[in-house]
């Protein structure tokens, strides 16, 4: 099918884009998300350059943690004076301002709607400030009585919970030391790395002026630790990490490529969704065959490469989701780019701000602006859980040739390349080979206690506790010129219950 056979009424195109960022005086000015969300529906409106909102058809609210309503997405809806027949809220997951992005697309392309908006917000910044001081904020009231949404924990093994690693601060860390020794990488090497990559993401940011912290931080400014640049989990300090504690809120427009014509939008405004992937892992992230690469993340990332040529540098701007840095330092990899391939056109969520769920809406909106100067393609990958959901989309300045494909999900590639995955066991025996490990520290800086990721002598996987006394292990753990993955220690079983480990 040629672009000239494709049916405008069912070309999907991105609009308008829209984005807010509170920075309130005093406390109680600050506005609740569901402002944040109605403003940055507005702002995408006015980005357009023409009254649509009236006509949504299709509304995805992305899912906020720092206020809860009930309906929120019905709530929004009244405000804006619409009954879109399709209006959703979703559950948490980072992936999903890009899925819903999507999905919203491929809704045009069958023809249910002709305007779709997808938005999202938080006000954590505020809400934070407002329970350490007492405040009571003039907002919608909190509906206490809406269930808070399943998240970490409730997925997770109760010796990972007891052992405090069902966070994503204490779990992606498994997957940043496992990934650097499987390329061959000195603990300092890959720190090195991960300063000189984030410090890409800290000037997008320092140039983005909807960035929550809009400066630029050397390699060594955001590796060394300091009193304000804390240690967090190993190998991750402060300005290694998301920052949610932000006022944000951001909305993409899209509506059929008829509907832009006819609304009097101009042609170079528009910005076309070609295609994307999906796939994910399991929630319980220690029913997995390894942490050295992401099985879903590889299939999704060669999914979109091989929509424009099978070639990761075919895009003209990429933004690789960025909670930490394996994550960005696996895709890179994947897409065979290296080094001078800047990751981001946001800033990151270290930089520019961690609006939980919600950061991807950004680079939406980023990523549109960088298209609208003459980048002619892009990327959008973002991830949820702990490396578990996944989805990329692209995006790109020329119609497509071909109908928006229905098909997004390529689960069945990421399996096929799924190893067997080793039983867990919660009171093993005798000795265990490391297959990653992180320390998680206090807020003064001191290590709390490190836990390591084993296999045992019989193949299966544990947790291992590594007590503050035991200074040989932690010693061996953080020696910056030799992994630790693959040494072999002695489990013994705690007076608690819980396994302890000490390198041989």
């Amino acid at each position: 099918m040629t672009v000239q056979s494709l049916s405008p009424d069912r070309i999907p195109v991105i609009v308008g884009i829209g984005e807010i960022v509170d920075r309130p005086k005093h406390i109680e000015d600050g506005l609740e998300p569901l402002t944040l969300l109605e403003q940055a529906l507005k702002r995408a409106e006015q980005d357009a350059g023409a009254k649509l909102l009236h006509e949504l058809g299709s509304l995805d609210v992305v899912n906020f943690l720092s206020w809860r309503y009930r309906d929120p997405e019905k709530l929004l809806a009244e405000r804006i004076g619409v009954t879109p027949a399709h209006c959703y809220y979703g559950p948490v997951g980072g992936e999903s301002p890009i899925r819903y992005i999507h999905e919203a697309a491929q809704r045009i392309a069958r023809g249910e709607c002709s305007v779709a908006a997808i938005c999202g917000a938080e006000a954590q910044s505020t809400a934070t400030k407002a329970e350490r001081a007492g405040v009571s904020l003039p907002w919608t009231p909190f509906a206490h009585d809406v269930p808070e949404p399943k998240r970490g924990a409730a997925f997770q093994k109760p010796l990972a919970v007891k052992l405090g690693v069902f966070r994503p601060v204490s779990v992606y860390p498994f997957y940043e030391v496992a990934s650097s020794a499987h390329w061959g990488q000195t603990p300092r090497e890959a720190l090195a790395e991960s300063g000189q990559l984030w410090s890409r993401y800290s000037d997008a940011a320092a140039h983005n002026p909807n960035a929550w912290l809009k400066r630029h931080f050397t390699p060594e400014e955001i590796t060394t630790p300091t009193p304000d640049n804390r240690p967090i989990a190993w190998p991750y300090t402060k300005l290694m990490v998301a920052n949610p504690t932000v006022n944000m809120g951001g909305a993409v427009l899209l509506t059929s490529l008829a509907r832009a014509r006819a609304a009097g939008i101009a042609e170079e405004r528009l910005i076309y969704p070609l295609g994307g992937a999906s796939a994910e892992e399991p929630r319980d992230y220690l029913i997995r065959d390894q942490f050295s690469e992401s099985h879903p993340q590889n299939a999704v990332l060669n999914a979109v490469m091989g929509m424009v040529g099978g070639d990761g540098r075919a895009f003209d701007a990429i933004e690789l989701y960025s909670c930490f840095p394996c994550v960005p330092k696996m895709a890179r990899r994947t897409l065979k780019i290296g080094p001078d391939v800047k990751p981001t056109v946001t800033g990151g969520l270290t930089f520019f701000g961690a609006p939980l769920n919600t950061y991807m809406t950004h680079a939406a909106c980023a990523m549109v602006r960088k298209m609208r100067e003459g980048a002619k393609l892009g990327l959008l990958y973002g991830q949820g859980g702990f490396v578990t959901k996944h989805h990329a989309l692209v995006l790109s300045r020329q119609a497509p040739r071909e109908q928006l494909s229905q098909e997004t999900s390529v689960q069945a590639v990421a399996d096929r390349s799924k190893g067997a995955v080793p039983d867990f066991v919660d009171e093993p025996s005798g000795t265990g080979k490391v297959e990653s490990f992180t320390l998680l520290y206090g807020r003064n800086g001191d290590i709390e206690h490190g836990v390591v990721m084993l296999r045992t002598a019989t193949g299966t996987r544990t947790l291992g506790r590594i007590q503050t006394q035991d200074t040989a292990t932690l010693t061996h753990l953080t020696n910056m010129d030799r992994t630790p993955v693959g040494s072999v220690g002695q489990i013994t079983m705690a007076a608690d219950g819980v396994p302890e480990w000490k390198v041989a």
